[in-house]
């Protein structure tokens, strides 16, 4: 496959070449006038063909607005690019391709992918996109607005595959480190769309869920993850606080414990900090005689 070099195309000031055709088109006139009043037939042999060469000189003239461009086609070979704004003259036989530089967004749809884990989740992600190589988008594949959401579609569940869900642990995760993800793929969108000329500028994950058959089941293990994490905090605490109390008691000799005595009042802490249910207090008197 041949590789196509974006170039600047050879233009002509507009306004002048304007001026140039009118005033061959009225010249003309002026001689088809005058072949009348001096009735001489003959004149219109050259009359008609420069009528119809300043009709095609027409045809090269183009307006470019901001943000576009023309990838000009003659006979069949590219022939340059136009990007420059302005009011242009360029060879009338030129097949002249309308490319929009702006800025696109791609919202593709919501896709069913399995997760790292093997998970069904549902994900769509938003692609922001331009064309900055004009010649490449027309001529290196064959509809490049349609290459972007097939090769954007696929970038997206390609990431979506390598990583999980959620993750408790130090690993990336699709809900846990959606901006990593999010420029991760961005490269690899990138990568794909290079060949047509598009320059990726910004993703996001716009949708990020697990299928609707599991939800139920996924979101009752999520609450048992997080019941258990909570109570492992709950307990690491009530140990550190139990371990601060008995040392606090043994260095200031505020009452001195054998080791029946500390397991009972260990115990007694633990249920007091650990349980959910408010501990109420009960005074001992037996032994203040």
């Amino acid at each position: 496959m041949e590789a196509i070099t974006e170039k600047q195309a050879k233009t002509l000031n507009g306004f002048l070449m304007l001026f140039i055709i009118l005033l061959i088109m009225i010249l003309n006139v002026f001689l088809f006038i005058n072949s009348i009043n001096i009735n001489e037939p003959m004149h219109l042999i050259f009359i008609i063909p420069i009528f119809l060469f300043t009709f095609i000189m027409l045809g090269g003239l183009t307006i470019i607005h901001p943000n576009e461009s023309r990838v000009l086609i003659l006979f069949g070979r590219y022939s340059g690019t136009i990007k420059e704004s302005g009011f242009w003259w360029v060879n009338p036989f030129n097949v002249k391709t309308k490319v929009s530089l702006r800025i696109h967004n791609f919202l593709s749809e919501k896709i069913k992918v399995n997760d790292l884990h093997g998970n069904p989740i549902e994900i769509a992600a938003v692609i922001v996109w331009r064309v900055v190589d004009s010649a490449k988008a027309i001529f290196d594949v064959q509809n490049y607005e349609q290459f972007v959401s097939i090769q954007s579609e696929t970038a997206i569940r390609s990431i979506a595959s390598q990583y999980s869900y959620d993750s408790h642990d130090e690993k990336m995760s699709l809900v846990g480190n959606q901006n990593e993800i999010a420029e991760e793929l961005k490269q690899q969108t990138q990568k794909r769309l290079e060949i047509a000329g598009i320059k990726i500028v910004e993703t996001r994950i716009s949708y990020l869920a697990y299928a609707p058959e599991i939800a139920q089941a996924m979101l009752r293990r999520q609450q048992a993850q997080a019941v258990v994490a909570a109570r492992t905090k709950i307990v690491e605490g009530a140990v550190g606080m139990v371990e601060m109390a008995l040392k606090a008691l043994s260095e200031q000799n505020i009452i001195q414990l054998d080791n029946e005595k500390k397991a009972t009042m260990v115990n007694n802490l633990l249920v007091a900090l650990v349980s959910e249910v408010q501990a109420q207090p009960v005074i001992n008197t037996s032994n203040i005689h």
